[in-house]
């Protein structure tokens, strides 16, 4: 069962090739990596097992303050995130929350904010790059 407002799209890649794709393509963007928290790491350090989870944290604060200024409770939800994950059955999947949830979530008109669209069109860019075969 899928999330409400999270979106979801299959790698062509492996969890590693998927997040260096995503990573670089994020940097070419001239956006910001805040953070990479390789979940899986943690937990193997912890002796648990986990298969490959790895989150990206990355943004632009040009594009996220306007949001946290009509509503400073957005910033729970920003900056962006995207989730590398991979599957019983070996598939890598690529997540993250869908800007215009994030909007309703915090009471803001996504159709009306530039802000939200800017957002909207850059993770589907940089999710495109990182996990669809050329």
């Amino acid at each position: 069962m899928a999330a409400e407002g999270l979106a979801t799209i299959k790698s062509h890649y492996g969890p590693a090739d998927t997040m260096n794709r995503l990573e670089a393509e994020v940097k070419a963007r001239g956006m910001t990596v805040f953070a990479h928290i390789p979940h899986a790491k943690g937990a193997a350090a912890l002796g648990l097992p986990l298969r490959a989870n790895d989150l990206l944290i990355f943004g632009n604060a040009q594009v996220g303050t306007p949001l946290m200024q009509s509503a400073p409770t957005t910033g729970i939800d920003l900056p962006l995130k995207v989730l590398i994950w991979q599957d019983a059955e070996g598939s890598t999947w690529v997540s993250y929350n869908d800007p215009a949830w994030i909007a309703r979530r915090h009471g803001l008109d996504p159709d009306g904010d530039a802000a939200v669209k800017t957002m909207a069109g850059a993770l589907n860019a940089v999710t495109a790059v990182a996990a669809e075969s050329p």
